[in-house]
């Protein structure tokens, strides 16, 4: 069975973070594994508080994986700190890590500020030329580029980093239309789900991708299949919360209950 590593924070609401994505790796066929970069207080109506992992603990935590379990893909989600992203490089240097997906949380759906300051130009310096692709939604390339044009801005990250990048267009009006930059470009057209549970899209969408990454599938593929996956999931429905609630992550794992083999029915 393919495997998939998630580096990111966990959400105690289970809409974002780890739980999304471990749910998201369940859902696409691998078996998910995760090192915790930070706990979070969180629901559906916004952030309370961070507490973030000290770096010995995550560096513990990354070895640990590694040295039993190396990851077929890993993907990387909230990073608060620059000591922590420089941990996780030099790890991932140092075990050879491939299929690396970075998604660059910087703001969360709620709004609250998940990244310091010093630590945005240490993601880019660190990480991105390491990653296999990079997922920035239009707020996010604003911070890293200064602009919102998502072909140019593309452009320049692959130019600069060497990665690929896809810009998600789903903060836009009126499309949910992603551009992906590998050096060559190609639109991915979404269709637009009228939900305003959106709790946990980007970490949805990365986590999908380096799922399909792992199985094998070529990048342009696993960008495809993954957003078909989310789209499945935004489209179900769910409705849980107060506030902007979370992804069906097992829309396609419906079934009858499960029994244990060999007991009388």
């Amino acid at each position: 069975m393919k495997t998939a590593l998630t580096i990111a924070g966990s959400d105690s609401s289970g809409g974002a973070g780890i739980q999304a994505d471990l749910k998201t790796f369940l859902a696409n066929g691998v078996y998910g594994m995760s090192a915790i970069t930070a706990l979070t207080a969180q629901n559906t109506l916004g952030v309370r508080s961070v507490l973030n992992s000290t770096p010995e603990f995550l560096a513990d935590q990354l070895d640990a994986i590694f040295e039993d379990i190396p990851p077929d893909a890993v993907k990387i989600g909230m990073v608060s700190s620059a000591r922590l992203i420089e941990i996780i490089a030099a790890k991932l240097k140092f075990y050879g890590a491939k299929n690396i997906v970075v998604d660059p949380v910087m703001v969360a759906t709620s709004g609250a500020r998940l990244i310091d300051e010093d630590a945005v130009k240490t993601l880019q310096a660190e990480l991105f030329p390491l990653a296999t692709v990079i997922t920035p939604n239009i707020p996010e390339l604003e911070v890293i580029a200064a602009t919102a044009d998502m072909e140019q801005t593309a452009q320049m990250i692959f130019a600069e980093y060497g990665c690929a990048v896809l810009a998600k267009g789903g903060h836009g009006h009126n499309d949910a239309n992603d551009y992906l930059f590998d050096g060559a470009g190609q639109w991915f057209n979404g269709k637009r789900i009228a939900t305003t549970n959106t709790h946990g899209t980007g970490c949805t969408l990365s986590s999908a991708i380096a799922a399909n990454l792992a199985k094998g599938h070529a990048l342009r593929e696993a960008v495809g299949l993954a957003k078909a996956y989310l789209t499945g999931a935004l489209s179900t429905g769910l409705n849980l919360g107060k506030g902007s609630g979370p992804l069906d992550h097992g829309f396609n794992l419906r079934g009858a209950d499960c029994r244990i083999f060999g007991a009388s029915r």
